[in-house]
């Protein structure tokens, strides 16, 4: 299954995600700080991330571009409790491959990850990995 990290300034919002996703049998890194989630990212192999767009120090779109900087096959997924058709432009031309609004509904996090995960499957079909 798959490395995910999830990155949101409320530790609730953090534990809720890695309760479902750990039961459908992926590896979840959870973070509350940028810092700390960006520096992990680097040492570590990631899948998908897991973002929130409003964070402490910067916003979820710049540590998204960040981490697609150092590694650009990862997939995202962006969290907001405040949509906006901006911020979700911004997200997606960084490379975010989903967007999610809060409060998490278990159902679409489950389905939406599990449509990233599968489109990556089909992208790397070919890969010589």
């Amino acid at each position: 299954m798959a490395e995910i990290l999830a990155l949101d300034d409320v530790q609730d919002a953090t534990v809720l995600i890695g309760k479902i996703l750990t039961k459908k049998g992926h590896t979840v890194h959870t973070f509350t700080e940028e810092d700390e989630a960006i520096a992990y990212a680097k040492a570590n192999k990631i899948d998908l991330a897991i973002l929130d767009i409003k964070l402490k120090k910067m916003s979820g779109v710049e540590v998204l571009g960040l981490l697609k900087a150092d590694t650009p096959a990862m997939h995202a997924i962006m969290l907001t409790g405040y949509p906006t058709v901006e911020t979700a432009r911004e997200a997606i031309s960084l490379g975010a491959d989903e967007y999610c609004v809060k409060p998490i509904d278990r159902d679409e996090l489950e389905e939406k990850v599990e449509k990233v995960l599968k489109g990556k499957e089909k992208k790397c079909s070919n890969c010589k990995i």
